[in-house]
């Protein structure tokens, strides 16, 4: 069993700029070198939630995942977070997890928030996955996968400790956000970490931010507010693994096979 320190940064995005934020979130970033296990960033944190894909999406490989490997391997530590993405002549809302010395992986967000279009720009992904990293498995996913438990669950046995989203979630529906970060952990008796964005994009749409870690029974180890902030939380295992045991709700999940 292990102890896992996750940094959730909540920023404002420089609308389109992608060299830009990069060097902001550099800046911020490279004081954590060796105080943090895993970093997590905002969903689209070059550029903000932008449907101009032609001129705004990396190539795969590109710029900012060559700089998040090499900002791994100065802070010791994982970082992930979403980049507009072009591959194979199709535009991805592309998740990034990028760790020391490795080779990023990458999750392709699978619900795409027609309300905002995105499904006429961008290509859903077809899976999900857990990874381990320090002891700790975590499923990394992308802001309105959030609304879709069964995506979150997919088995009926979980296979990961640390539900994981990053997001460009509007102020508007700030309650649907907290609301269900608090839902995931509890259905699933996982921790969750939900990392937003703050201020107003290029559209004039503000976030809230509403930033949260929430532990197995829903409550909170951290909110962020509404303010730019960067907080370091610390999340336990063995903790986790106990109360599974003494509560294990998991067992009487009803078994399904996710079609994807």
């Amino acid at each position: 069993m292990a102890k896992l320190r996750v940094t959730l940064v909540q920023q404002p995005l420089v609308w389109a700029e992608p060299g830009a934020n990069r060097e902001r979130f550099a800046a911020l970033l490279t004081p954590l070198a060796g105080s943090t296990d895993l970093v997590v960033l905002p969903e689209t944190f070059t550029t903000g939630f932008s449907m101009e894909v032609e001129r705004l999406g990396e190539p795969a490989g590109g710029p900012t995942g060559v700089w998040l490997k090499d900002l791994a391997q100065e802070l010791d530590a994982a970082i992930t977070g979403s980049v507009i993405t072009a591959d194979g002549g199709r535009y991805y809302n592309r998740l990034l997890w990028a760790e020391p010395g490795g080779t990023p992986l990458r999750h392709d967000k699978r619900h795409l928030f027609r309300m905002g279009r995105e499904h006429q720009h961008f290509t859903p992904g077809t899976s999900a996955w857990s990874v381990p990293w320090r002891g700790v498995g975590i499923c990394p996913l992308v802001c309105y996968d959030l609304r879709f438990p069964v995506f979150s669950r997919r088995r009926a046995g979980l296979d990961y400790e640390v539900l994981l989203y990053v997001a460009n979630w509007p102020a508007p529906r700030a309650l649907a956000w907290r609301t269900l970060l608090r839902a995931r952990a509890i259905e699933n008796q996982a921790y969750v970490v939900g990392v937003n964005r703050v201020g107003h994009d290029g559209h004039g749409i503000a976030h809230a931010g509403d930033s949260a870690a929430i532990d197995y029974l829903g409550s909170p180890l951290a909110e962020l507010g509404g303010e730019p902030a960067l907080v370091t939380i610390e999340l336990d295992s063995a903790r986790l693994h106990a109360f599974r045991e003494k509560f294990p709700a998991h067992l009487d999940a009803d078994r399904f096979t996710l079609e994807l």
